[in-house]
This record gives C-alpha cells, structure tokens and sequence, in this order.
C-alpha cells in the first residue's frame, strides 16, 4: 500500500479568490483626456491663407518641394541618426518594463533539488549516518485581488505609448530641422555666388574712382566711400563662408555623419544654387485633425493616462494581499527509490498579509500619484495650448510671407528693368561704366533680397509641417 502526504488548502475559497482577483479593480478608471479650447479647433480658424488647401496633407512632406538631395538628407538622418537611435533604445526599454509588468502577475517558480549526507561520530562503539535526497518544484502567485497588479500593468503600458510618440516627435523635428538646414546651406550658396558678383563690381568701381581721382574729377571722400563699400562686401563674404561650412557640419551632424564627410556632395555646382521650391498651394488637409494627432500631445495624453492608473496602484496598498504558495517534490533517504509515489508530497498554503498599520505611508502614496495625474492634466493642457498657437502662428507666417516675397520678387524685377535702361544709356554714351556698375549692384542687391525671402518662405513652410506634426513614421 502507498500512502501521500497533503495539506490541503481552503478549495471552497479558491474560485471566490480567482473571481475577486478577475473583477475588482480600485482607483479611478481613465475616461480619455479633458477638452482643451475645442473652439479653437474649427478649421476655419486656421485656413486664413489663401495658398493652403484642405486636402490631406503628405506625411513625407519634404518631397513636394521637389529636391532630390533633400530627400537623401531626410531619409539619412531618420534612418542613422544618433538621436533617433537614442530615442528608439528608449522605447525597447519603455516595451521591455511593460513585459516585466505583465510577467509580475503571473506565477514565478523554481525548481530545486537537493543530496546530504549526515554523519554522527561514536558515542559508544558505533557511529550512524543518514543521507537525504529531495527534488521539487515551488511555485507562488499574488491574487490581484483589488487590482494593483493591472494598474501597474496599465500605466507601464501608457508609459511605452508614450514614449513611442516620443520617438515619432523626434522624427518631425529631425526632418524639419534637416530641411531648414539644408535650406540655409543653399540660400548662403547661392547669396555667396551673388555677391562674389558684386565684390567684382566693386572692386572695379573703386579703381575707376581712384583714375577720377588722380585726373581731379572725384574727391578723396568718394574714394573712402568706394573702399568701405568694397570692404564691406568682402566682410559679408567672410561671414558667409563660415555660416556655410557650419551648415555643412549642421547637416553631416544630423545625419549621423563625422564633420566634413557631406562638404563635396553638397558643395555648390553652379554659380547660383537653386533653392528647393515651394508648392504653389500648401495641402494642410484638417488642421484640428492633424493636431489632434501631433507626436506630443499623444505622449501628453498617454503620460496623463499612465498617471491615472498610478492612484489605482497606490490605493491597491491599503487592501489585504493574498498569495498562494504551493510545492510538488519527492523526498527520501534512498536515491535509487526517490521516485517511488510514496515519497511523494504537495503543499498548497494560502497567505493573507495586511499591512493596516502604515503611519500614512499609503496616503501620502495616493496623494503623491494623484497630483502627477494633476501635474500631467496641466502639462497635457499646455500641450495642446502650445500646439494651437504653433500652428496658428506658422500658417500666418506662411501666408504673410508669400506676400512679402512677392513685393521683393517686385522690387528685384524693378532693379532688373533699371539695369536694362542703364545698360542701353550706356550702350549710347549717356551713361558712365560707374553708373552702370552701380546699377548692376542694385540689381544684386534685389536678388540678394529676393533670395532671402524666398528661403524665409521655405523655411516657414517648414515650420508649419512641424507644426501640424507631419513627418513621422506611423509603423514606428
């Protein structure tokens, strides 16, 4: 006959158990974010300019501006950026925490196995041993009996969607920061090719105003004045060359790349870079749509949700906790018999702990969790404020901007038609060759004008992409 030894645990309470631990969830359940200035949502409130249109707007936005090398640049710095790569090692970590969450309310065990021997020397004239063999396996279980366990899973699981919109965040900015860079570069390119015009022009004005000069017909204070203007440009054209080789470095920096290794692909190839173009209609589709979805008032939402669950996890303190514990193993003083039935045991015991004298230690817990729900309303506040005034201001910026360009598009025109007359006046002898120079200096002078209108434009229609968080990865 083989017998088993037991200690059977409560089984009537077992189903109650499993039900309360299934159903009871304490602190508050998340009804989604609170409303924030919903009239300013209407899209009337953002279409004032006439070159944006309501159709949806592309998420690879820098492609309608038609530039080849920026779309190079783009893809680059999103597929090797190092601040990306960070970003991206932040959401396995986010991923990984909310794993070890889920895995924290299931059963852990171990299994074990152990060999002793145990020997009593002579009290009289003989001596005894015992050798003791065991194997088993241990498992426990918390019964998430008031939820605690599904609050942390909950909040763990709001915290990676947040910083998965933190990823997607840092993609906009790159590429808008990649665009406006590269924006810069060419608008200094191609004003440096203009005024290397210009210092030309210059350089021969002053030497016919020095011939005037030594004939009598100029005064000394022309001269000066030829020479600073002259200086002047030359200066410029120092700075410019500086701001260029920042650009570049700028650029090789944000595609993941040493200073330098960018100098020859992007160096200019024609004496005057053309800027990438601008549409002529700007597809913005439903601004309050568009921002509804923007990176950062996501990862706002999400944290403010993650805040929420966190009083329900707090509060779960103040409750009982109930584990299970159990053992299944085989014990015997015989390793060739170990596995014989008899030598069988199992353990089933329930624990209750209930910590009901804490000096506050859980309500200062509670209240602590429920002021960074508060904290993460107010920042999801500002949020949403921030996101509102960004993309208000960048489309009138844009529109206002369009109408500068084309007042200086005007005045360069204007400086144009002058140069024409001038050219022909001189042509005809009624013009002088400083006369003419001066006129090809104003005429440079509107381009230079023009140009940098332009990339203001581009870079304000930039801007406004950001603004709407359009650029970023949705199968990140």
């Amino acid at each position: 006959m083989t017998t088993s030894r037991y200690l059977h645990p409560l089984h009537a309470c077992l189903p109650l158990v499993l039900a309360l631990a299934a159903c009871t969830t304490v602190g508050p359940d998340y009804k989604g974010a609170p409303p924030v200035a919903a009239d300013a949502l209407a899209q009337s409130h953002f279409t004032r300019d006439g070159g944006a249109s309501t159709a949806p707007a592309p998420a690879q936005w820098w492609r309608s501006l038609n530039d080849a090398t920026l779309d190079t640049l783009v893809d680059d710095a999103l597929r090797d950026s190092p601040t990306l790569h960070a970003a991206e090692a932040r959401l396995r970590a986010a991923r990984a925490s909310l794993n070890q969450q889920e895995a924290n309310r299931r059963p852990s065990g171990s299994a074990s196995a152990l060999g002793a021997g145990v020997w009593q020397g002579p009290t009289t004239d003989q001596s005894t041993s015992l050798q003791l063999y065991s194997v088993g396996f241990d498992a426990t279980w918390e019964a998430d009996l008031f939820g605690g366990g599904r609050r942390a899973v909950e909040s763990a699981s709001a915290q990676a969607q947040a910083v998965q919109a933190d990823l997607a965040d840092a993609q906009v900015s790159l590429a808008a920061e990649v665009a406006a860079t590269y924006t810069d570069l060419r608008a200094q390119q191609a004003r440096r090719a203009l005024l290397q015009q210009t210092a030309a022009g210059d350089a021969q004005a002053l030497a016919l105003m020095r011939q005037r000069r030594a004939q009598g017909v100029a005064s000394a204070d022309e001269v000066e004045q030829r020479m600073q203007q002259a200086a002047a440009t030359q200066g410029t054209l120092s700075d410019l060359t500086a701001d260029i080789a920042a650009s570049l470095d700028r650029l090789a920096l944000l595609v993941g790349q040493a200073p330098g290794a960018l100098d020859a692909q992007l160096a200019a190839t024609v004496a005057s870079p053309a800027l990438p173009s601008v549409p002529a209609s700007v597809a913005i589709g439903d601004p309050a749509a568009l921002l509804q979805h923007r990176p950062d008032i996501r990862a706002a939402e999400r944290r403010l949700a993650g805040r929420t669950a966190d009083i329900g996890q707090q509060t779960a303190k103040y409750f009982p906790k109930l584990n299970l514990l159990g053992n299944i193993g085989l014990a015997g003083t015989d390793a060739g018999q170990l596995l014989r039935a008899s030598n069988l045991a199992l353990i089933a015991v329930p624990y209750l702990s209930w910590n009901v004298l804490d000096f506050g230690r859980t309500a200062a817990a509670v209240r602590q969790a429920e002021a960074g729900r508060d904290e993460a309303v107010a920042n999801y506040q500002a949020t949403v404020l921030g996101a509102l005034q960004d993309a208000n201001t960048a489309l009138a910026r844009f529109g206002q901007q369009r109408q500068t360009v084309m007042q200086l598009l005007a005045q360069q025109a204007s400086a144009g038609r002058t140069l024409e007359l001038t050219q022909q006046r001189r042509a005809a002898g009624a013009s002088s060759q400083i006369d003419l120079l001066d006129a090809q200096r104003r005429d440079a002078d509107a381009r230079v004008k023009a140009l940098e209108g332009e990339a203001q434009l581009l870079k304000n229609f930039v801007a406004l992409q950001k603004s709407l968080g359009l650029g970023w990865d949705v199968a990140g």
